[in-house]
């Protein structure tokens, strides 16, 4: 297995120690720390990292920031209050998910390994009530792009089951479906809607009103 490289950029010495210590102790290496946005954004420079694992509130240039200007760069949010306006900014601008500073040791380690994979990590359950509140404070809700209209019926469903935090697995099983015909569904549409990723699908869909308040995950 090729040995994971991860940024620690977190203005608390002792949350990057507590980090550190889960992530080697599971072989993933910690190859730099950043105390602020700048240092992190430096370090991916220099380090080329695998993930970074980015707070949200740091001094100087907070994570939001440093997370738009690395685009490309798998990074995983790092936030104490699980409905943070700031992390569906985060997510808008190229984070690949988030993950709560007291999630368990394993939680932390499951969540670095698949931002790694190239997957996104939703908690289908927080995202919701996080993705609920911000649109609800939404002055105006933003209309479906046109392209939205050509997507075919099969991509409308399956954009629906994303939104509410189904992985490909779960969506074959669900439709009688392969896993590949799946991920080819959402290539499809991830590109007719010229979306990045998923994590993009998810707040388009609630967003523009295609998934409700209350519906069911």
């Amino acid at each position: 297995m090729t040995e994971l490289r991860v940024v620690l950029a977190d203005d608390q010495a002792l949350i990057r120690a507590g980090f550190r210590a889960f992530l080697e102790a599971r072989d993933i290496r910690v190859v730099a720390e950043a105390a602020d946005g700048f240092e992190a954004i430096e370090a991916v420079k220099r380090s080329k990292p695998d993930v970074v694992l980015m707070d949200i509130r740091m001094p100087k240039l907070d994570g939001v920031e440093a997370t738009r200007r690395l685009p490309g760069q798998r990074v995983l949010i790092v936030t104490t209050y699980e409905l943070d306006e700031y992390i569906v900014e985060a997510l808008r601008l190229g984070a690949a998910g988030f993950i709560l500073k007291d999630a368990p040791p394993d939680e932390l380690i499951h969540a670095v390994r698949t931002v790694a994979a190239g997957d996104a990590l939703l908690a289908p359950s927080v995202t919701r009530r996080l993705l609920e509140q911000v649109v609800r404070q939404l002055p105006q809700r933003p209309k479906l792009p046109p392209s939205y209209d050509e997507l075919t019926e099969r991509e409308r469903e399956i954009l629906l089951l994303i939104a509410r935090g189904l992985s490909n697995a779960e969506i074959a099983q669900q439709l009688y479906l392969s896993p590949g015909t799946v991920k080819s569904h959402v290539s499809h549409l991830l590109i007719k809607l010229d979306l990045r990723d998923r994590v993009q699908a998810v707040i388009l869909a609630y967003e523009t009103g295609l998934v409700h308040a209350g519906a069911h995950v």
